[in-house]
C-alpha cells in the first residue's frame, strides 16, 4: 500500500465503479472529471428547457439490476427503480404492436402463430439468465464459460439470428420485429452476429430482471456510486480535464475511463509501438443523433399498450429496420430511420412538473453526421402515434458531431466508444485475458472501449480496479455491499 493512491480519469459508471472498488480496498482515490457535473453516460439535466429533466445519454438500464458488479454493490438498495411489466414495444402500425412483457409466456401469447417459436428461442436463455449474463459480460470472451450449456445455447441462437437464417423459425412479422428492434441497440448492419448477441442478451433480460427506470433520472445511479466513494475517503474533482498522463505522476495507479483513442492521446509517446498501433486500429462505429422533446401530454400511441413500455423501438418490420441500418452503414441517412425512444415520465412522474412529458429519442446516422434529424424522427413517431406532432411544446437536437463535442469519447457520435463487432468483442481493444491492464506500469483502461463493452453495468471499471488491486497492491477485491 501507498499514500500516493490512485487517480481515475472520468466519472461515468465505469470510472466510478473502479473508484469505489479501489477506495473500499483502502486505496486513496481521486476522480478527475472534465465536466462540471459527474456521470458520463448517466447524466440527467435540463436539456430542452429550464425545469424539465432529460437524461443526457442513456435513459433505461437493462443491465443495472443484472450484472455482478451492480448486484454486489446493491444498487437496488441505494437507488429506487421502477421495473415495468412491459420492457419494450415495437409498433408495426398505428393499431398493432409487438410487446415484450417481462412474462415470456404472456409475450408469446400476444405473438400468435409465432409465439411458440419466440418462446423456444428465449426460454433456454431466460432459464439460465445468470449464466448467460456471465458468458456475455463476465470478463473477456477468451475465458472458459462457467456454464457450457448456456454458452452453447447462446452461440447457436446468435448463429441463427445473426445470419440470413434469422427468419427460418418465424412466419409472421411481429416476433422478428421484436427481436430486431432490440438488436438495433448495437448500431450495426443487420443481420449480424454482434447485433444478434446484443439483442438476445437484452431480450433475455427483458423477460427476467426487466428494463428498469431509475427514479429521478439516470444520474441517480452515479450519484449513489459517488456517495459511496466519498464515504470511503475518495474525492472527486470536477471541471478538471486531464490531457497528459504526466499530470498524474503523483499517483501510483491511473485508471482511464476514456476511449482507446483518447487514451492514446493522453499517453502519447509513452505507449509501446505495437500496443499503440493496436489501439489506433480499433474501429469506431456509426453514430446517433439525439432528439429530445417536451410534450404537453402523453404520446398518443395508436396502440395504447405502447404507453406501458419505457422503451419503444420505432423501426417497423424486421425488413424495414434492417434496411434503415444498412443505409446508415453505407453512409446514407435513411428516410425512415430506426428510432429508439424512451418515455420515462410515464413511470417516474416525480421527475418533471405535472402535465409536462419529457421524451428522449435518438436515430442512427453515419459517423460524424451533422444532419438535423428532428423532422425524420418526428415523422417516424407520428407514424405510430397520430397527433404526436401537435403535442410538441419544444425540442432540442444533438447531432452526432455535437455528441462527440459533448463527450470526446463518443467519436463520430459513437456512444459505445468502439464499434460492436465480433472481432471487437473478442479483442476489445486488444486480445488478452487482462485487456484492462495496459503496458504502462500502473495504468489501466476502464471505458466501453474495453471488455465487456458498453452499457451501464460498471463491469469495465470493476475489472480494471480488480486488476490494479492485484498487480499494484497485492490486494483482493473488496466487498461492495452496504453493510460490508
Amino acid at each position: 500500500m501507498t499514500d500516493r493512491g490512485a487517480a481515475v480519469v472520468g466519472s461515468g459508471p465505469n470510472g466510478l465503479a473502479a473508484a469505489v472498488t479501489l477506495a473500499r480496498a483502502g486505496v486513496p482515490v481521486t476522480v478527475f472529471e472534465s465536466h462540471t457535473t459527474i456521470g458520463g453516460g448517466t447524466r440527467t439535466a435540463e436539456v430542452v428547457r429550464p425545469g424539465v429533466l432529460h437524461d443526457v445519454c442513456s435513459a433505461i438500464h437493462p443491465m443495472a439490476l443484472a450484472t455482478e458488479f451492480m448486484r454486489a454493490f446493491e444498487i437496488d438498495r441505494r437507488t429506487e427503480f421502477v421495473v415495468p411489466d412491459v420492457s419494450y414495444a415495437n409498433p408495426l402500425s398505428d393499431r398493432y404492436s409487438a410487446i415484450a412483457y417481462r412474462d415470456l409466456h404472456r409475450t408469446a401469447e400476444r405473438l400468435g402463430a409465432d409465439g411458440r417459436a419466440y418462446a423456444n428461442l428465449f426460454r433456454p436463455l431466460t432459464d439460465r439468465i445468470d449464466d448467460v449474463v456471465d458468458f456475455a459480460l463476465g470478463g473477456t470472451m477468451l475465458r472458459w464459460p462457467s456454464d457450457l450449456a448456456a454458452a452453447a445455447m447462446m452461440g447457436l441462437r446468435v448463429a441463427e439470428q445473426g445470419t440470413p437464417l434469422w427468419n427460418l423459425r418465424f412466419r409472421a412479422e411481429a416476433a422478428p420485429a421484436l427481436i430486431t428492434g432490440v438488436a438495433g441497440h448495437s448500431i450495426g448492419s443487420l443481420p449480424g452476429l454482434a447485433p444478434a448477441a446484443v439483442g438476445l442478451v437484452l431480450g433475455a433480460l427483458a423477460h427476467t430482471t426487466g428494463w428498469p427506470v431509475p427514479v429521478g433520472g439516470s444520474r441517480a445511479i452515479t450519484d449513489a456510486m459517488a456517495a459511496d466513494l466519498v464515504d470511503h475517503g475518495g474525492t472527486i474533482e470536477t471541471d478538471h480535464r486531464v490531457t497528459d498522463l504526466s499530470e498524474l505522476s503523483e499517483f501510483d495507479t491511473v485508471v482511464c475511463n476514456t476511449s482507446a483513442r483518447v487514451f492514446t492521446e493522453i499517453a502519447g509517446s509513452r505507449l509501446p509501438g505495437g500496443y499503440a498501433r493496436a489501439l489506433r486500429r480499433f474501429r469506431y462505429g456509426d453514430g446517433a443523433t439525439k432528439v429530445d422533446f417536451v410534450l404537453d401530454g402523453p404520446i398518443p400511441w395508436g396502440d395504447p399498450e405502447v404507453a406501458l413500455a419505457p422503451t419503444v423501438h420505432l423501426g417497423g418490420t424486421r425488413a424495414e429496420t434492417a434496411h434503415a441500418e444498412r443505409e446508415v452503414s453505407r453512409g446514407r441517412i435513411p428516410e425512415r430511420p430506426y428510432v429508439l425512444l424512451a418515455q420515462p415520465d410515464e413511470f417516474d412522474p416525480s421527475r418533471n412538473p405535472e402535465g409536462v412529458h419529457a421524451i428522449w429519442s435518438y436515430a442512427h446516422v453515419p459517423a460524424g453526421s451533422d444532419t438535423d434529424m428532428r423532422e425524420r424522427v418526428t415523422a417516424q413517431i407520428e407514424r405510430y402515434a397520430p397527433g404526436f406532432r401537435d403535442r410538441i411544446v419544444d425540442a432540442h437536437v444533438t447531432t452526432a458531431r455535437e455528441l462527440e463535442a459533448y463527450n470526446p469519447n463518443y467519436h463520430g457520435g459513437d456512444f459505445s466508444a468502439g464499434a460492436i463487432t465480433m472481432p471487437q468483442l473478442l479483442a476489445r481493444p486488444v486480445l488478452g485475458t487482462d485487456p484492462w491492464r495496459t503496458p504502462l506500469p500502473g495504468v489501466y483502461l476502464s471505458s466501453s472501449s474495453v471488455s465487456p463493452g458498453p452499457g451501464v453495468h460498471g463491469l469495465n471499471g470493476w475489472y480494471a480496479a480488480r486488476s490494479a488491486l492485484k498487480h499494484q497492491y497485492g490486494l483482493p477485491a473488496p466487498a461492495l455491499g452496504i453493510d460490508a
